[in-house]
Formats: structure tokens, sequence, C-alpha cells
């Protein structure tokens, strides 16, 4: 009886010892599949983009004696680059340029003609530019900033809050809303 339960337990197959067979053939499958060009029909037209960027055009070759030549010997036909513009693409504006440009503009809308209403508005376009300002880097970002210290400073003269003639703070805007445009408009 011992004889035959040690015969039954050797017949078994070793399951892990399988999988790792199956696996170690499936990568060498993909490997060599991976390896190994496609084949293309003679005569295809094939473009494919090359590291440069440019999109190289060839034609796989013909078989000898093909129906395609002709009676007369032309060269092989080389590989051939055909440089393709990139299609156009639209002016990609700094990060806060858009924010900025919509809070100035609701400023100039909503801020009416009496010091409150300036004041409230100036104080919401303070808002909206610090939230701008959050995402925006560089001399972008630094304008962002300095505006909305410049609104919130206005808003702090329009409410009485800080002496001095509000007007000096406008002309400062102004400045910088030109250069803040020069900036986006390099973009």
């Amino acid at each position: 009886m011992t004889g035959s339960g040690s015969a039954g337990a050797g017949s078994r197959l070793n399951w892990t010892a399988v999988s790792a067979l199956a696996g170690s053939i499936a990568a060498a499958v993909a490997l060599f599949a991976y390896l190994m060009p496609p084949k293309i029909p003679p005569g295809t037209v094939v473009s494919s983009p090359s590291p440069s960027g440019q999109v190289v055009t060839r034609r796989s070759p013909s078989p000898v004696g093909s129906s395609t030549e002709s009676s007369t010997s032309q060269p092989p036909s080389r590989t051939q680059a055909v440089q393709e513009s990139p299609p156009p693409l639209g002016k990609i504006r700094s990060v806060g340029c858009d924010e900025t440009a919509a809070a100035l503009t609701a400023y100039r809308r909503d801020a009416g003609t009496s010091p409150s209403g300036q004041a409230a508005a100036a104080q919401q376009t303070y808002s909206d530019l610090m939230g701008a300002a959050l995402n925006a880097q560089g001399a972008v970002g630094a304008k962002i900033r300095r505006l909305a210290a410049e609104f919130q400073e206005l808003s702090f003269r329009l409410t009485g809050m800080t002496g001095g003639d509000p007007n000096q703070v406008i002309a400062d805007i102004n400045a910088d809303v030109a250069e803040f445009n020069r900036l986006c408009a390099a973009g």
C-alpha cells in the first residue's frame, strides 16, 4: 500500500513549475514578435514619424520580376523625408493671463462712478487677481500679484481706510496693466 501511495504522489504535476515554464515561453514568444519587423505587402507606401519630427515616407521593395517594374530600369527609391508643417497651434498664453484679463474687464464694467462702487469693484478685482496669481509664474505671476496689491490699495484709499490720492494708484494700475498686456501678448 505504501508503494502505491508514493507512486500517486510522484505522478502529480508540479503546477508551479508548469506555470513558470509557460510564462517563460510566453515571454520568449512576445520578445520574438517584438523584434521581428512587420510584414508589409510589396509596393505599400509607409509613413512614420522620425525622432526629429519629420515624416519619413518609403515604399516597400517589390519582389524581383513583379509586374510593377517598368521596362526601363530605375534605381531603387531611397527613403525620402517629407517635411510637413504641423497644424497651427493657437497662441499659448501664460497661466493667469486669461483670468486676469477677465478680472480687469469686470472691474471696468462694474466700477461705476461712485467711490463706494469703485471700492467694491476694486476689492472684488483684488480677490479675482489673487486667484489668478495662484498658478501664474515668472514675470506674469509677479505682475498679477502687483496688480492685486494695487487694487487692494485702491479699495483702501476709496473707502478711507488709508490716506492718499486714489488717482495715483489708478495711474500705477494703468501702467502695470499695459506691461501685463505686453507680457501676455508675448506669451
